[in-house]
């Protein structure tokens, strides 16, 4: 049985990887510290999965981690650009020196594939729409530099070292178990908690800023085919719908979804924040043989029905 560990695999993206990678028949092993991942995450697969609770950065514990495994998906960061503006020196610490010290724990331990979760904030306001993997990284907070570097790192170990690495730079990542009551929030399940608490939804910026919005289950799609490619070895790879929509136009579709009308409070822009985010995904077609496969209008309601449940629950957490 092939043995993955998932860094992060109690956050949001890493529970929906961690639960396709069971179903795919998986020995699963995950590294949590709980600071921003949640228990409830993991509840229907809890059993089948092993859990190691604790911090990155702690040596003993990641080199536990990274035994016997044979392909490491690194998703623990604090992704937050507003924090890393804020925080710059610790977040320096988890998203970088914690991603280094991974991959040296990972060529020790004999590792086959390191698949790092990348950011599209690594674009900045680029000049040039859709974004392709080629233009220079024009990162505009720590968080962004941070997993610029993280990339180049990984770039560095599979050339020096022969650690088979993959950065697949994630754009706008929407779904179920996305946090909706954090400070820093993504939008669209900010949106969505306004909408079902018919409340006024907090817009940063003029709302025409645009984004490239793909859904969870397609990106742990993607890095199943990340784990394997041959032809990806030591890449960096957009993975994103291929489609960008303003923060305005988003919000009109939720109406409709939602039956409600919830009007935007326009807020000031935030700090690191782009300005408009497209990918150009044909490098992910032609190394990964990858296609998202969620229109947005599906995605939404799949997030919706899930909050609504969660709502009716009482249970946010």
């Amino acid at each position: 049985m092939r043995r993955a560990l998932v860094t992060g695999g109690a956050g949001f993206i890493g529970s929906h990887l961690t639960e396709r990678l069971v179903a795919e028949g998986f020995e699963v092993r995950i590294l949590d510290d709980f600071s921003s991942g949640r228990r409830g995450n993991l509840h229907e697969f809890r059993d089948a999965i092993e859990l190691l609770e604790g911090d990155l950065r702690d040596s003993s514990l990641l080199a536990r981690a990274v035994e016997g495994v044979e392909v490491v998906f690194h998703e623990a960061a604090v992704a937050s650009v507003p924090t890393s503006v804020i925080e710059p020196e610790r977040t320096n610490d988890v998203n970088l020196i914690g991603t280094l010290s991974l991959l040296e724990h990972a060529r020790k331990a004999g590792v086959r594939r390191v698949v790092f979760a990348a950011s599209s904030s690594a674009y900045g306001n680029a000049a040039v729409l859709p974004s392709v993997e080629t233009l220079p990284p024009q990162p505009l907070s720590p968080y962004a530099l941070q997993k610029v570097t993280g990339e180049q790192y990984c770039r560095l170990y599979t050339e020096l070292y022969g650690l088979e690495t993959v950065a697949l730079r994630y754009f706008n990542v929407y779904g179920p178990r996305q946090d909706p009551e954090s400070e820093y929030a993504a939008v669209i399940p900010r949106f969505i908690h306004a909408s079902l608490e018919r409340r006024p939804a907090q817009v940063y910026g003029d709302g025409e800023q645009t984004r490239d919005f793909i859904y969870v289950a397609d990106v742990a799609e993607a890095n199943l085919l990340a784990a394997d490619s041959v032809a990806a070895v030591g890449k960096l790879v957009n993975i994103a719908g291929g489609r960008r929509i303003s923060l305005n136009q988003l919000l009109t579709r939720l109406r409709e979804l939602c039956g409600g009308n919830v009007q935007p409070v326009y807020q000031s822009a935030r700090q690191g924040d782009v300005r408009d985010s497209h990918a150009d995904t044909g490098l992910a077609r032609e190394l990964l043989g990858f296609d998202a496969q969620t229109p947005i209008e599906t995605g939404l309601g799949l997030t919706l029905d899930h909050f609504r449940k969660v709502d009716a629950e009482g249970d946010t957490k």
